[in-house]
C-alpha cells in the first residue's frame, strides 16, 4: 500500500510541475531565473524516481509469473521496441527535454513537428516507455514491479488525455488534423503526411 501511495504521489508531483499553471506561475516568480525551471523539474524528477526505486526492491515482492518463454517474447517484442522508440525520442529532444537547452539559449516559440518519428505516432516516448516498462515486467514479473506498470500505464493515458488538450489549445485546427491522421500511441507507418503540415512539434 505504501509502495502504491508514493508512485501515486510521484505522478501527481510530476504532473503538477509539468503543468501550464504551474510553469506559467513560476516563470512570473522567478523572472529570468525561470530558464534553469526545467533542468531543476529534470533533475529533481531523476532523483525521486531513484530514491522511489531503490524502496521499491527494498522488500521482498513474490513472483506472480513462472515462464522463461514470456521472458524471450517480452524482450523481443516489448524491451526492444521500446527502447528503439525511447532513444529516437530522447535523442531528437534530449537538450529540450532535459532543459539544457534553455540554460544557453532563450526558450524559443513552440511549433507542432509532424517529420520524423511523428508522421508515424503522436506520442512516440509514451508509446515506448509503455513497451518498455511492460517489457521489464514480464522479464521480472513481481509483484512490485506490476503495481508500478500499472500505475505508470494509468498515468501516461490520463496524462494525454490532458496533453491533447493543451496541445489543441495551442495550435489549433493543425492538431485536430494532426489526430485525424496520425495515431495516439499505436504507430501506423501511412507516408506523406508530413508534407500536409511544413510545421514542428514538441509534444512530450
Amino acid at each position: 500500500m505504501l509502495l502504491i501511495a508514493l508512485w501515486i504521489i510521484y505522478c501527481v508531483i510530476h504532473s503538477v510541475f509539468a503543468s501550464s499553471e504551474v510553469k506559467g506561475f513560476s516563470e512570473n516568480k522567478m523572472g529570468k531565473y525561470f530558464r534553469y525551471y526545467r533542468l531543476a523539474y529534470t533533475l529533481f524528477a531523476s532523483i525521486t524516481l531513484v530514491l522511489l526505486l531503490l524502496f521499491q526492491y527494498s522488500f521482498y515482492s513474490p513472483i506472480l509469473i513462472k515462464s522463461v518463454s514470456i521472458k524471450y517474447f517480452a524482450v523481443i517484442f516489448l524491451i526492444l521496441p521500446g527502447l528503439i522508440i525511447m532513444a529516437i525520442s530522447i535523442k531528437k529532444y534530449f537538450m529540450l527535454l532535459s532543459g539544457i537547452r534553455s540554460v544557453f539559449t532563450p526558450t524559443a516559440p513552440a511549433e507542432l513537428k509532424v517529420n520524423g518519428i511523428h508522421q508515424y505516432v503522436r506520442h512516440p516516448l509514451y508509446s515506448g516507455t509503455v513497451l518498455f516498462v511492460w517489457g521489464l515486467f514480464f522479464v521480472f514479473p513481481m509483484l512490485n514491479n506490476l503495481i508500478a506498470v500499472l500505475i505508470l500505464t494509468v498515468y501516461v493515458l490520463v496524462g494525454i488525455i490532458f496533453e491533447e488538450k493543451k496541445l489543441i489549445k495551442e495550435f489549433g485546427e493543425n492538431y485536430k488534423l494532426y489526430i485525424s491522421k496520425v495515431p495516439m500511441l499505436i504507430p501506423s507507418f501511412r507516408k506523406g503526411f508530413s508534407k500536409n503540415l511544413n510545421k514542428t512539434i514538441f509534444e512530450e
